[in-house]
């Protein structure tokens, strides 16, 4: 689990809001502490100079199955396929989506809560559906992404624009340095697992038989949907949608949207993101408490998935959920906040807004007027702390 960039956890047991589960809260939020002896490994930003090499195989490859993934998509909404393959399709996307948000994104790459083993493979299973890389892969690149934050080491690194943090990091050869501190991730929690291992070395197969056989299967047996059809949109026009669900939150909730917890993150908070993503676009939320279960304040609206987490707590197969105190919240939110929180804030003082105007004057902080705003580097020390310069001025 990547280190909270501006707390320290100092766990205490305590019963769940609502909940009969024992839960484990934050108890405090304060900055680490830095003594002169602290060793600085390395300070990462983003270099503009760089040019990523295209992979043109990758390019080719996804152009074609985003061109059968529209097609799968308007048969889904035509009179061409069968209603109940739509529904299914539809049905299908959301438990996908289930086993990215709970399972890959809040169990196992931050350790939100703990779960049982048959739960644990349930939610495996649940995002193996998805198709998107082995878990393991899917893991590592999230946790590099939350350490090393829309930087060059970040595998889709923000601060290049929408469209490399959409989908161009996945049509371009990695930076070196995606490979360098990539290295370096704990990933001893997940290797630990040998199902995830196993779905990782024969990630293929599992693949063809999960990802795409599976879902494609049942319309084609159970009502007699054509083949061809069902192909078009439980497989490419169904994953077409889950995919670019998903790479939203790597783009568009880096772009659009306040920082009412953290002005110098880039990640914002999008309500359109949350409600496609099934409540993963409170992302500034996210990542200045990126170990809180639910991703969001209790109180904000579209959360579905944290909705799932509690209805499994309350039924024992979900437990030691993770979730910061509201008082450390408020510390949060006046510390370093943006002004923009309806409770905590200023609206007064608040200086950015919630457009994609922005976006041309800044694209590396659309969210507030300042044409010359740059945040400044991150540094890394040995402990794995993130030291965040104070922001800079682009001369």
């Amino acid at each position: 689990m990547s280190p909270d960039l501006n707390s320290e956890v100092n766990a205490t047991e305590t019963t769940n809001i609502g909940s009969t589960e024992i839960t484990k809260i934050q108890d405090q939020d304060q900055d680490p502490k830095f003594s002169d002896s602290t060793a600085i490994v390395d300070t990462l930003s983003t270099d503009f100079t760089f040019q990523h090499k295209i992979v043109w195989k990758n390019v080719i490859a996804y152009s074609i199955f985003h061109i059968f993934g529209l097609v799968g998509t308007y048969m889904a909404f035509s009179v061409y396929g069968k209603l109940l393959t739509s529904i299914f399709a539809l049905f299908t996307g959301i438990i996908c989506g289930l086993g990215l948000t709970v399972g890959a994104h809040r169990l196992f790459t931050h350790k939100a809560f703990k779960a049982t083993i048959a739960t644990r493979r349930v939610l495996m299973l649940m995002f193996i559906l998805n198709g998107q890389n082995s878990l393991w892969e899917w893991i590592r690149d999230h946790r590099q992404h939350h350490k090393y934050s829309d930087t060059d080491a970040d595998p889709h690194n923000a601060s290049r624009g929408f469209f490399f943090s959409h989908v161009g990091w996945l049509l371009s050869r990695k930076h070196p340095l995606v490979f360098k501190y990539g290295k370096d991730i704990d990933m001893s929690d997940i290797e630990a697992d040998s199902w995830i291992m196993f779905q990782k070395k024969h990630f293929l197969l599992i693949y063809v038989l999960i990802s795409i056989l599976l879902p494609c299967i049942v319309p084609v047996l159970l009502w007699n949907e054509r083949p061809l059809l069902s192909l078009l949109i439980m497989y490419f026009g169904r994953a077409t949608v889950n995919l670019n669900a998903t790479w939203s939150i790597n783009s568009l909730a880096h772009i659009s949207g306040m920082r009412p917890y953290d002005k110098k993150l880039f990640p914002v908070q999008n309500k359109f993101v949350s409600f496609i993503t099934l409540g993963e676009g409170w992302h500034n939320y996210h990542h200045a408490f990126p170990w809180d279960y639910r991703s969001a304040e209790f109180n904000t609206s579209v959360r579905f998935a944290t909705t799932v987490i509690d209805f499994c707590a309350k039924r024992g197969w979900i437990y030691d959920l993770k979730f910061a105190k509201e008082e450390s919240v408020k510390r949060r939110i006046v510390r370093t906040g943006d002004n923009s929180h309806p409770k905590y804030g200023n609206p007064d003082e608040f200086k950015g807004t919630e457009t994609l105007w922005n976006f041309w004057n800044s694209p590396s902080n659309p969210t507030y007027r300042t044409k010359d705003y740059k945040p400044g580097p991150i540094t890394i020390t040995r402990e794995g702390y993130v030291l965040f310069d104070n922001e800079k001025k682009v001369k």
